[in-house]
C-alpha cells in the first residue's frame, strides 16, 4: 500500500504483519496502550547540541515505511519526517540538550537526559522502546532494543525525527557560527572541521569537553569522565 504526499513521493505504509511492527504487536498483545519508541542523534559531532526524539502511533495507525535514518538519504528523510507527522493521532516528543550541559556531565549523560524529555512529552507513553542500552530514570516501564532502529517501527521513526530536526538546526547554526561547514558536517569532526578549529579556534557551540576541540584551547578545559 502506499501513498503520495507533498513533494511528489511515494511512501509505502507497513502492513500490520510487518517485522518491524513486531515488537510493538507484543507489547500492546501484553496489554500496553501506547507504545512509543525513543531514540537519539548527535552523541558523535564537536559541535551542537544532543537530541532524542519519541514517536508513538496509535494501535491500527498506517505507519509508513520507516527505515533507520542513517540508511535514508537527506530527501527521503525529509519526506518520511513529513508522513510520520501526517499520522493520525501520532505522538511526538522532541529534546535537545545543549553544548554546555555536554560538557557540564558528559556526553552520555546528556544522552540519557534528552531521551527522559523526550519520554515526558507524551504523557500518556506506557511503554517505551529505547534504542541501544538501558536509560536509568525514565517516566515508564522501558525496554531496551539493541539495534532499534532496524527492528522496531516505532523506534525507526524517532531516529529520523530526531536527525531531521537536528540537521535543520545546524544548518541554522551554520549561518550564526559561518567557518566550520556546519550545515555539510552537522558538527561531526570532519577534515574540513578540523581544520577550521585549528584556524578559527573554537566557537561556542563547541564541545569543549571532546578531545579534537580541547586541544585547540588554551588551557585546556578539565576532561569528563564518561559514566
Amino acid at each position: 500500500m502506499a501513498d503520495k504526499i507533498d513533494g511528489g513521493q511515494t511512501i509505502d505504509v507497513l502492513s500490520a504483519d510487518d517485522e518491524l511492527l513486531q515488537l510493538e504487536r507484543e507489547k500492546f498483545q501484553a496489554g500496553f496502550r501506547f507504545v512509543v519508541g525513543i531514540d537519539e542523534v548527535g552523541r558523535g559531532p564537536l559541535a551542537g547540541p544532543v537530541v532524542a526524539a519519541a514517536v508513538g502511533f496509535p494501535p491500527g495507525a498506517k505507519i509508513p515505511r520507516v527505515n533507520d535514518s542513517k540508511q535514508l538519504t537527506g530527501e527521503r528523510r525529509e519526506a518520511l519526517d513529513a508522513a510520520i507527522r501526517a499520522v493520525p493521532g501520532v505522538r511526538i516528543g522532541i529534546a535537545e540538550v545543549s553544548v554546555e550541559v555536554i560538557d557540564r556531565i558528559n556526553i552520555l549523560q546528556a544522552t540519557h537526559q534528552a531521551m527522559r524529555k523526550a519520554a515526558e512529552a507524551i504523557p500518556e507513553a506506557d511503554c517505551l522502546l529505547v534504542d541501544g542500552l538501558p536509560v536509568k530514570g525514565l517516566p515508564a516501564e522501558s525496554f531496551n532494543v539493541i539495534k532499534g532502529d532496524a527492528r522496531s517501527a516505532s523506534i525507526a521513526a524517532a531516529s529520523i525525527i530526531a536527525k531531521v530536526y537536528r540537521d535543520r538546526l545546524m544548518s541554522e547554526l551554520d549561518k550564526q557560527y559561518p567557518g566550520y561547514g556546519l550545515s555539510d558536517n552537522k558538527g561531526y569532526g570532519t577534515a574540513q572541521h578540523l581544520q577550521a578549529l585549528k584556524t578559527l579556534g573554537a566557537s561556542s557551540i563547541h564541545r569543549k569537553s571532546f578531545a579534537p576541540v580541547r586541544d585547540v584551547i588554551t588551557p585546556p578545559p578539565e576532561q569528563l569522565e564518561l559514566f
